[in-house]
């Protein structure tokens, strides 16, 4: 390390929403500290949380069948997971609400906005779990207002592209109005920018090529593009969305080893014809196709993009060794270690299943791909959509015993010395950044969250608290950051 390497208390890697989220919750609660973000590229949000990049939905599981996965005997099914990823979005809205009254993010019409969330399938099998999803959640507080039907005039009242040209079939949908499209890029700048304007130092067109611990505890920070710099930081939090793994094995912690990540690249088909985009207003989602991962659900989804309204369909997944969009084809063959070596091949044995889907997906045309959209839009026009590529996602193959397994979610690893954390994962991602940093917090400042529980559960009134199990207290923050954020109750 070079003499006069400025040094910072925190130093932030990555410039998306999970860092941004971060920076804030720190400033808030201890507006002395020193804090740098790094990011590689020359403005933030440009990858994950790019609104193009990710499909904008609020993750609360009003539609998202992965969330609540059938029962093996034709019983109930269980509610929690669900009810675990709605509180955790509702989280996310508390903290958004919060921000918006101190300033830190803008008009709310700006970043979110009310799209009913709807589930849509098809076939006898499909209808009776449908039915039984609906009988499970129906009366549960923060699922208040979910309706369900198996009537074509219904359905082609709440979208009429999902019905119009279609023959007889056997049908089920729900629908709930208090679902949201999210511009997570835009909410992102705008927490950098109250970051900057409160003396946090943003350092663009920087990639951190190696972390290295330093002898009283902090760490040295080297970076490159366009020249090599170090900085160095008491802590550190690695928020690199696909180059995060690489971050945390260069730094060499324990609870890292065994890990590894395996990129998945998404395609979508997009119209922004205005004839098409009207009659459809609702994020709808389906069943994966039978061996296809959680992540490849397929759904027809309205995004609001600077007041623009579009439409797009997928995701069609694809594979690169790339760990970002803007990554190095060199990166996961990098990952490779002698202590991940053995997850890596462990899973690619137990998923042959997913990978054949990845290979199926990665040889479809786009003639194919639109034949996928055809099952949602029976008279949709080729003309009319435009294929693209979306973000780039690196799912968590976490180590089990000497073996490995694939992950789907976001996982926070810390040191047990609680000076570095970093996040792998993505889906639900940035729906659930407030609960997730919440966490890092919880992890890496242990005495400050300690010292400040009383502004944290300003900020997040839940904060501690679950909020499904107590009705009235579910109903209250609904309707409170329903006004707050200008959305539907």
């Amino acid at each position: 390390m070079i003499d006069q390497t400025p040094r910072y208390d925190y130093v932030l890697i990555g410039a998306g929403i999970m860092s941004a989220t971060y920076g804030c919750y720190l400033k808030l609660l201890n507006p002395d500290l020193s804090i740098a973000i790094i990011e590689r590229l020359d403005s933030p949000a440009m990858e994950s949380s790019d609104v193009w990049n990710n499909a904008g939905t609020g993750h609360a599981a009003l539609c998202e069948l992965n969330y609540m996965p059938d029962s093996s005997d034709g019983s109930l099914p269980s509610p929690q997971k669900a009810i675990d990823i709605n509180e955790q979005f509702v989280f996310s809205r508390q903290l958004w609400s919060y921000f918006v009254e101190k300033g830190i993010l803008e008009d709310p019409k700006t970043f979110i906005n009310s799209v009913p969330h709807m589930t849509f399938v098809r076939g006898s099998k499909d209808v009776d779990y449908l039915r039984r999803r609906y009988r499970v959640l129906k009366d549960e507080p923060l699922f208040e207002g979910m309706e369900y039907t198996e009537d074509f005039t219904k359905i082609n009242e709440w979208t009429p592209l999902l019905i119009e040209g279609r023959e007889d079939e056997v049908l089920g949908a729900t629908k709930i109005d208090s679902g949201t499209d999210v511009d997570y890029g835009e909410m992102t700048r705008q927490m950098i920018h109250w970051l900057e304007a409160n003396d946090v130092e943003l350092i663009t067109n920087t990639d951190v090529s190696r972390l290295r611990k330093l002898n009283d505890g902090g760490w040295e920070i080297k970076t490159k593009n366009p020249k090599n710099i170090y900085l160095a930081a008491t802590k550190v939090f690695v928020g690199a969305g696909g180059y995060a793994l690489k971050l945390l094995q260069s730094a060499g912690i324990e609870e890292a080893k065994g890990y590894g990540t395996f990129p998945v690249s998404g395609h979508f088909l997009r119209t922004d014809n205005p004839e098409v985009v009207k009659q459809h207003w609702a994020k709808v989602y389906s069943q994966a196709a039978v061996g296809a991962p959680p992540m490849s659900v397929p759904h027809l989804d309205t995004r609001l993009v600077n007041g623009t309204p579009s439409l797009l369909f997928g995701p069609f997944a694809g594979f690169n060794l790339k760990f970002l969009k803007s990554g190095s084809f060199l990166d996961l063959p990098l990952s490779i270690r002698p202590a991940n070596l053995i997850p890596y091949l462990s899973v690619a044995v137990t998923n042959l299943g997913l990978l054949k889907y990845l290979i199926t997906e990665i040889l479809k045309s786009k003639k194919k791909k639109f034949e996928g959209l055809r099952v949602f839009v029976p008279n949709a026009q080729e003309q009319d959509w435009e294929l693209y590529e979306a973000g780039q996602r690196a799912q968590v193959i976490a180590p089990k015993g000497k073996l490995g397994t694939l992950q789907f979610g976001t996982q926070v690893i810390s040191s047990a010395d609680q000076s570095i954390a970093g996040l792998l994962g993505a889906s639900p991602g940035a729906s659930v950044s407030a609960k997730v940093m919440m966490d890092v917090l919880t992890q890496l400042e242990t005495d400050l969250v300690r010292a400040n529980k009383s502004e944290i559960r300003a900020m997040v009134p839940s904060f501690e608290k679950p909020i499904n199990s107590d009705p009235t207290f579910a109903k209250k923050i609904l309707k409170d950051t329903a006004k707050v954020l200008k959305l539907s109750k």
